[in-house]
């Protein structure tokens, strides 16, 4: 696709939930490069769907600055093993009872 094309979309708003620590790594990514949060979000989804890569050497190494600085110790090896503590129990025994 050419780079200068434009595509018009239609965007709408959402209530995802995800991990504090990603959320902020992906916020502090996002206005390094003076984007939006959605526009980096839709950018990374786009490469995955195509199987490609979102980001080059220079960038994973922000990545990792970002992580070491807020704390971030997951990799992709926690992916679907993330279970969230609420109140004392955590949501996957909550559903269980």
């Amino acid at each position: 696709m050419a780079q200068d094309k434009q595509f018009v979309v239609e965007r709408v708003q959402t209530g995802v939930r995800m991990e504090k620590r990603i959320l902020k790594v992906l916020k502090g990514f996002a206005e390094f490069h003076d984007m939006t949060l959605g526009d980096l979000l839709e950018g990374i989804v786009l490469h995955a769907f195509d199987g490609k890569t979102p980001f080059g050497a220079e960038s994973l190494q922000r990545i990792k600055d970002l992580k070491k600085f807020y704390g971030l110790d997951l990799d992709s090896r926690a992916s679907h093993q993330l279970t969230e503590v609420r109140g004392g129990s955590t949501r996957k025994e909550k559903r269980a009872k």
